[in-house]
């Protein structure tokens, strides 16, 4: 698995980083509800809103825009190692943010299959 091994080590160091905005932010990712709203909120914000986040005075909300980087840093490892046959995850704030990411994108994509449907005639 020589080359392989940059994804372990970036999973780890993007957990640590989670962890600590969520530590900032007062996150507790066990809330599943609290969780699942922030990915709701991670996912409305596009790049202009989040860069506009980044350079607020605000330091909670640099962090929650750090940590909407981040959500989007570790979609991106998990997909870059997927590809070349490698599962890549992290610890259990990652599993939380993640699976909650992933819920909420899922159900905005039924929602609007959804709307598609009733659409059609």
């Amino acid at each position: 698995m020589s080359g392989f091994g940059h994804y372990e080590r970036d999973a780890a160091e993007l957990e640590r980083e989670i962890f600590k905005r969520g530590l900032q932010l007062r996150i507790d990712w066990s809330d599943h509800a609290a969780v699942r709203a922030l990915a709701r909120e991670a996912l409305d914000c596009d790049p202009a809103c989040n860069n506009a986040a980044l350079h607020d005075a605000d330091p909670r909300r640099r962090a929650r825009a750090e940590l909407y980087a981040l959500a989007e840093l570790m979609l991106l490892t998990m997909k870059q190692s997927a590809e070349v046959g490698v599962h890549t995850h992290g610890g259990p704030t990652w599993k939380a943010f993640g699976r909650a990411l992933m819920e909420e994108y899922e159900a905005r994509r039924a929602g609007a299959a959804g709307d598609d449907a009733g659409t059609a005639r």
